[in-house]
């Protein structure tokens, strides 16, 4: 009897389990917690690999080797994502993975956590707070870019301007506070930004005169927000990650604006050799469009400009590639460094667009369809002569929405050097490209 009473009690459970793929299971990796689906646990994961042709910058060099081009294989990202509506007013937020990933990176890297929250709606979709580990910046639209819908092949790194610095790849320890109303969608925050001490990048050190770096000083707090006016279709705050293109789905056309500030963030030396700290403010404006033009065919544009200004200090200029396949200079090397390095992010203006058409979305049968873009930045830095300006020319070949999608993208960059006299020009036709092939699977 008791043998008996023991595979009822086992087989009840397991009789449960099996009938969850239909009664719980929907929409992939999401387990609904009750019957109205109200409830629910989700799990998604996503990889970025890169195949990469870089023609590198001059002087570049792998461990002192030098090398003027170099093949390789790389994951640039590499994510997966926990998340669930624990009741009606609670919600629970977490991503964690790899970012650059190549061939002279440190073996065996750790997963590490990007998103860390957990947030209580106060009043309907009104006003929501939160904190944790999170990425609600302000500043623009790609501040918080969402990394599985990105329009061209990766995001605009232009807008990621402490990118592990004083954070952690855009993310900060604090609290926040989002909300609609009406079409106004808003975003509050405040963090603490990590020491750059203890960051895993190089951070330039203070030197010279009139020439603005990370203060190495206890980090103030810092403030961000961003406000968008919804025209059209509205679209979801529930992540801070904002969408680079919605396939022919939606049509939306928001116009936003925001701003960023850490009091002494920076500071620099004057003529008397006197330490000054200085803020850290950032404002933009921007403008996003994205529509089908047949609702059937689901073809699309997709238009995004914004206005940067940036304020570091003065002279403050910061060097980076993504993922960059070179790790030193040797000889004759260029202000811009190793690899495929830029002057990126600096004290100045900037002025960032980029366009895509999406062709039917049955072009290919059952292949999918195609998506080409192009992409610019043009931005006047203090301690530069020249603009730097980068573009860059691709296609998506959409295969299975943003689950199954190839992209192809060539991007030409400027090459600064320094005079006898100290100043930082432009070396005309000395531009170096990159091509990469990026495979991405997501679920």
């Amino acid at each position: 009897m008791k043998k008996i009473i023991f595979l009822i009690a086992l087989a009840a459970p397991l009789y449960y389990i099996a009938q969850l793929p239909s009664q719980r299971f929907k929409d992939g990796l999401k387990i609904y917690m009750n019957d109205d689906s109200s409830r629910y646990v989700k799990a998604t994961g996503l990889s970025q690999i890169w195949f990469r042709y870089n023609d590198h910058n001059p002087g570049s060099a792998i461990y002192g080797t030098p090398k003027k081009e170099s093949f390789d294989v790389g994951l640039r990202r590499v994510r997966f994502q926990v998340m669930g509506q624990v009741t009606k007013k609670i919600f629970f937020y977490t991503q964690f993975g790899i970012n650059n990933f190549n061939s002279i990176s440190a073996r065996k890297s750790p997963l590490f956590f990007h998103d860390v929250t957990a947030e209580y709606s106060v009043y309907k979709n009104y006003f929501t707070l939160g904190g944790g580990l999170n990425g609600w910046n302000g500043t623009a639209r790609y501040t918080s870019s969402g990394v599985g819908n990105i329009l061209c092949m990766d995001l605009p790194l232009i807008e990621e301007t402490t990118n592990d610095v004083s954070d952690q790849f855009v993310r900060k320890l604090g609290v926040y506070a989002k909300g609609k109303i009406g079409r106004l969608d808003y975003r509050l925050a405040a963090a603490n930004p990590f020491p750059i001490q203890n960051s895993l990048t190089t951070v330039a050190a203070l030197s010279g005169t009139n020439t603005a770096a990370f203060s190495t000083r206890a980090p103030e707090m810092q403030y961000q927000g961003y406000v968008m006016w919804q025209f059209m279709e509205k679209e979801s705050n529930q992540l801070p990650y904002m969408t680079g293109s919605y396939l022919g789905k939606k049509r939306v056309f928001n116009i936003g604006g925001g701003f960023s500030y850490q009091k002494d963030a920076m500071w620099y030396r004057n003529a008397n050799m006197d330490t000054i700290s200085t803020p850290l403010q950032q404002f933009a404006l921007d403008a996003f469009y994205d529509s089908y033009l047949n609702k059937e065919k689901q073809n699309a544009v997709t238009v995004y400009a914004v206005y940067l200004s940036y304020d570091f200090g003065p002279n403050y200029i910061r060097n980076a590639g993504a993922m960059n396949p070179a790790n030193g200079t040797v000889g004759a090397a260029s202000f811009n460094g190793a690899g495929n390095a830029v002057p990126l992010i600096g004290t100045g203006q900037v002025v960032y667009a980029h366009a895509a058409y999406l062709f039917k979305k049955d072009l290919l049968d059952q292949h999918g369809t195609l998506q080409p873009y192009v992409s610019g930045s043009y931005a006047v830095y203090q301690k530069l002569e020249d603009p730097v300006f980068i573009y860059n020319i691709g296609l998506n070949w959409i295969m299975n929405g943003q689950n199954s999608k190839i992209s192809l993208d060539y991007q030409s960059r400027p090459i600064f050097n320094t005079d006898p006299n100290g100043n930082i020009h432009e070396t005309k036709n000395a531009r170096r490209g990159q091509v990469v092939l990026q495979y991405q699977v997501a679920f």
